[in-house]
C-alpha cells in the first residue's frame, strides 16, 4: 500500500504524542512493505528525504500557535492530490477539518482520521480555535471512510456524540531499556531520588498543580521528602506566559529541576533513575507518556480521567483532578507504602506488554487499511480484525 500521514509535526519524534504514534506506526509500516509518506514541518524536524525507510515530505506552514497546524495540513492535503496514494491518514481532529478535500478530489484514494483527544478542551486555543476543533470531531467522525480512536474512552464519546463506530486501537510503548546514570549527573540528581513528570508545558497538563503539591509535600512531611527532587521534563508549545509561571512558583523551590525536552538515551536515563512518575492531566486522548513510565516498571500516580483511569490498575494511584491537595495526599501515601509501589510497578509493566504493544497493534492498523480497500469484501477485513482481537 501507498500510504500518506498528515496531521503530525513531522519525523523523528522530538516530542508529541502524535508524533511518537506517528513514528512507531510508519517506521514499522515500512518495514512489512509499504510505502508510507509523512508529512512535515521544517521548524521541528532536520530536513532529509527519508527516515528509517519513511518518505519525508515537508511543505510549508504559517508558524503561529493557531495557523501551523491547519495551513501545513492544507498544504499537505493539496500536495497528497497530487500523488497516487491509497490511503490518506489523517492524525488529530484539527487536521482532519480537511479530511472532505481528498473524499471530494481524489475519490480512489481512501481516507482515514484517528481521534487521538478532544483538543478543544486545551487552555491554550482562543475560543475560535475551540469552535474549529469542535467541527474538527464532527469531521473526524463523519467524512472519512474508518475512524480509529486510541481509547476506549473516546470510542464511548464518539458513538454517542456522533454516532460514529470508530475503531479502538491504542497508542503502544516499545520495550524499555534500562540506562546508565550519565544523564543524572548533568542534572545533579541520584536514582530514586526524584518523583518524575514529563509533559508539554501547557496548562491543561496541569503542571502547575504538581509543584504545588510538591510543596506542600516539603511543608508537610519534611523528613520523609528530605532528600526527594521533582523532576519536570519537557517545555511549552506556544505557552511561554505559562512556562515563566511555572518558573516563578518555583523560585524558592531549589529541589524543583526544569530539563526542558529531552529524547532518546537522556529520557531513557531519566524514566530509569526515577522513584514514580507523576501525570497531572486535565484531558488526554491516551496518554504515550504514562504507558512510557509504566514500561519502566513504574509505579505512576494520575489524575482521575477517564483516559487515565482505563489504564491503571490499582485504583488507589489516581487522585482527584486539579486538587494539589488531593495530590499531595496521594504523593505521601505512596512514599510512606513502598510494598504497595513495587507490587503496582510490577503490574504496570505486565498490563503495558501485554495489551500496548506497537507489535500487536501494526496488524489491526493494517487490516483496516484492507477494509477500506477491498470494498467489495468488507466483512473479511472486519473478520480479520476480530480474530486478532480475539487472539491479543
Amino acid at each position: 500500500m501507498k500510504i500518506a500521514m498528515i496531521g503530525q509535526k513531522g519525523l523523528p519524534a522530538v516530542w508529541g504524542g502524535v508524533e511518537r504514534h506517528v513514528e512507531e506506526l510508519a517506521t514499522r509500516l515500512v518495514k512489512n512493505g509499504h510505502q508510507v509518506t509523512v508529512y512535515s514541518r521544517s521548524w521541528y524536524s532536520q530536513k532529509r528525504s527519508k527516515y528509517q525507510g519513511v518518505i519525508l515530505c515537508f511543505v510549508p506552514s504559517i508558524h503561529t500557535k493557531n495557523l501551523d497546524a491547519i495551513t501545513h495540513t492544507l498544504f499537505s492535503t493539496i500536495d497528497a492530490l497530487r500523488h497516487d496514494f491509497d490511503i490518506i491518514h489523517y492524525h488529530g481532529v484539527g487536521p482532519a477539518l480537511l479530511s472532505f478535500i481528498p473524499r471530494l478530489l481524489k475519490p480512489h484514494a481512501k481516507v482515514i482520521a484517528t481521534f487521538h483527544c478532544q483538543d478543544r478542551l486545551h487552555g491554550k486555543w482562543s475560543f475560535f480555535a475551540k469552535i474549529m476543533l469542535k467541527l474538527g470531531e464532527f469531521v473526524a467522525c463523519k467524512f472519512p471512510h474508518e475512524t480509529i480512536v486510541v481509547s476506549q474512552t473516546l470510542q464511548k464519546y464518539v458513538k454517542e456524540k456522533y454516532n460514529c463506530e470508530a475503531v479502538y486501537l491504542p497508542n503502544g510503548i516499545t520495550a524499555a531499556d534500562q540506562s546508565n546514570e550519565l544523564t543524572l549527573e548533568k542534572f545533579g540528581l541520584k536514582k530514586d531520588q526524584y518523583i518524575l513528570a514529563v509533559s508539554r508545558l501547557v496548562s491543561h497538563k496541569a503542571i502547575h498543580y504538581l509543584i504545588e503539591a510538591f510543596r506542600q509535600l516539603k511543608k508537610k512531611q519534611p523528613t520523609l521528602a528530605e532528600n526527594l527532587k521533582l523532576v519536570i521534563v519537557g517545555d511549552g508549545s506556544f505557552t511561554d506566559h505559562y512556562v515563566e509561571y511555572l518558573r516563578a512558583m518555583t523560585r524558592d523551590l531549589p529541589d524543583i529541576v526544569f530539563t526542558g525536552w529531552q529524547k532518546g538515551a537522556e529520557l531513557s536515563d531519566l524514566f530509569s533513575g526515577s522513584l514514580f512518575f507523576v501525570h497531572p492531566s486535565q484531558s488526554e486522548g491516551l496518554p504515550l507518556v504514562v504507558l512510557e513510565a509504566m514500561s519502566y516498571e513504574k509505579a505512576v500516580i494520575v489524575s482521575d480521567i477517564p483516559e487515565h483511569q482505563e489504564i491503571i490498575i490499582d485504583k488507589r494511584f489516581l487522585f482527584e483532578h486539579n486538587s494539589a491537595a488531593d495530590l499531595t495526599r496521594k504523593l505521601i501515601w505512596v512514599l510512606q507504602n513502598p510494598t504497595i509501589r513495587k507490587v503496582s510497578q510490577i503490574q504496570n509493566r505486565q498490563l503495558v506488554e501485554k495489551e500496548y504493544n506497537w507489535e500487536m497493534i501494526l496488524p489491526l492498523l493494517e487490516a483496516v487499511y484492507e477494509r477500506t480497500l477491498c470494498a467489495d469484501c468488507s466483512n473479511l477485513p472486519m473478520f480479520k480484525i476480530k480474530k486478532i482481537l480475539a487472539t491479543a
